[in-house]
């Protein structure tokens, strides 16, 4: 196994970089209205500390992109981070007819990145994820700097595997 020498910072977005407050109320009605919330997405205002803390991470690491978003909100995503001025870097998004939860989804894909390289960090919102990431080994940083985190986004989140 031939591992490059940059490691890897892993950063969630939703909750971590992007504050997806505003749009969380799309998620509150049944049913949910995820084409509405997801269309929301490109007008997520940054999140300073996730946005520094990425690029501080980008003078070591080469940086990774880990969301739950829909592989059909690619073109949105690539904009928002451009705009933002963050690092360029690999966006693994999950495919659009995938509903497990971001606990499995996410781990799988850092035990992925994991084989050939070091993962420094995983920062992430989402405590499912942060406690099930640091359970297969990985150093993870739990984005805490977002306003709470909607009942209606946890349960979308965790039992219907949307974000």
């Amino acid at each position: 196994m031939t591992r490059n020498s940059r490691p890897l910072a892993v950063f969630d977005l939703d909750g971590t970089l992007a504050d997806s407050g505003h749009r969380q109320r799309f998620l509150e009605r049944k049913p949910r209205d995820w084409n509405a919330f997801f269309a929301a997405a490109p007008k997520d205002p940054p999140l300073s500390e996730g946005v520094e803390l990425c690029l501080r991470s980008a003078e070591e690491c080469d940086i990774v992109y880990l969301t739950g978003r829909p592989e059909r909100c690619r073109r949105d995503t690539l904009a928002w981070l451009a705009a933002q001025g963050l690092p360029e870097g690999p966006v693994h998004m999950r495919r659009n007819d995938d509903r497990r939860p971001a606990r499995t989804t996410k781990v799988e894909i850092l035990r992925r990145l994991g084989r050939d390289r070091e993962i420094r960090m995983l920062v992430d919102d989402d405590e499912l994820v942060c406690d099930a990431a640091g359970k297969a080994g990985f150093p993870v940083v739990r984005a805490v700097w977002a306003a709470g985190t909607t009942e209606a986004m946890k349960e979308a989140q965790e039992r219907e595997g949307r974000t």
